[in-house]
């Protein structure tokens, strides 16, 4: 029997932990990962060698990959000092150097793929380098990924430059083979939207005749989805894509303990409130559970029982 093809946009840490849950089921596994980190080692790579950022695709690579903790933890190690080495990630590196080797930094990650035996395919949205700019509803524009959540204002829309960009061929072509589309979980501004505005992404998605999920965030995120709901998520992506991009809406279903609720209020967040009667107005169904793990005062999504309830809900098995 033929596995089933899922493929999975977004970028950050809840791309990262879904992909450890969905590798442990019997599916082929296809990851787009967004190219518009500008922050950290990514920022500082990207600029000093024109490449793509690496680092939400070496956290995707090392969350499919299947290799022994020690490869892994060296993979993730991050200098502490050393003369232009500081702050950079090994595995970062090891990117960059691929890139350079092969000339492509698409080609770079497939090659990386074989040497960690990653479990999957992982794309990233474009070949190139991509700008992420944010409209707030105050007229201001802010320049770049890491830096739109900081001003803590309202976004009215993002948007990408240069204005030439061309999306992955590979990633465009597992789009029109998955049986499941699966888009989050992660930052609904610049984490999710940017790969759905690579052009050809988003009508891709709207064209396939895939189950297309959406994991919405537990908690809203201060600068980005301040007292947003549910259905304010979903129409987000109807504002910057239209219509077509998600049928179902995957939300925790239970109470966030106190303990955690006072330690998110203190960076501005509370959990995020499922408008039921909106997202049936919308046409989205929704996927409801208790989905989420508490450990070190950190909130995460299960990623096995996520996984689960995805899979029931496309009917792949």
């Amino acid at each position: 029997m033929k596995r089933k093809n899922v493929v999975v946009i977004g970028g950050g840490t809840g791309l990262s932990v879904l992909l450890r849950g969905l590798k442990t089921f019997s599916v082929d596994i296809s990851a787009i990962v967004t190219v518009a980190d500008d922050g950290g080692s990514s920022g500082r790579l990207r600029k000093e060698l024109d490449i793509p950022p690496p680092g939400d695709v070496r956290n995707v690579l090392i969350a499919l990959a299947e290799v022994e903790p020690l490869v892994e933890e060296l993979f993730q190690h991050r200098f502490a000092n050393g003369n232009g080495l500081s702050g950079h990630s090994l595995g970062n590196l090891l990117l960059a150097g691929m890139t350079s080797i092969t000339g492509d930094f698409a080609r770079g990650i497939t090659e990386l793929s074989k040497v960690l035996n990653v479990r999957g395919n992982v794309y990233p949205a474009s070949n190139q380098s991509i700008v992420l700019h944010a409209e707030m509803t105050d007229g201001t524009v802010v320049t770049g990924e890491s830096l739109i959540p900081l001003k803590k204002k309202q976004i009215k829309r993002v948007f990408l430059t240069p204005e030439e960009i061309q999306p992955l061929q590979a990633g465009i072509r597992a789009i029109e083979e998955a049986d499941l589309i699966v888009l989050g979980p992660g930052s609904l501004y610049t984490s999710v939207i940017p790969n759905l505005l690579v052009p050809g992404i988003a009508n891709a998605i709207k064209q396939s005749k895939a189950k297309k999920v959406y994991i919405c965030n537990v908690m809203t995120q201060v600068g980005e989805t301040d007292h947003y709901t549910a259905a304010d998520h979903i129409q987000a992506i109807v504002d910057h894509c239209g219509c077509k991009l998600v049928d179902d809406i995957l939300v925790n279903g239970s109470p966030v303990s106190s303990t955690i609720q006072a330690r998110y209020a203190k960076e501005g967040a509370v959990p995020v409130i499922v408008d039921e009667q909106r997202l049936m107005r919308l046409g989205i169904s929704i996927i409801r559970d208790h989905f989420v793990l508490e450990r070190n005062d950190i909130l995460r999504h299960d990623a096995v029982k996520v996984s689960e309830a995805i899979l029931r809900a496309s009917e792949i098995k």
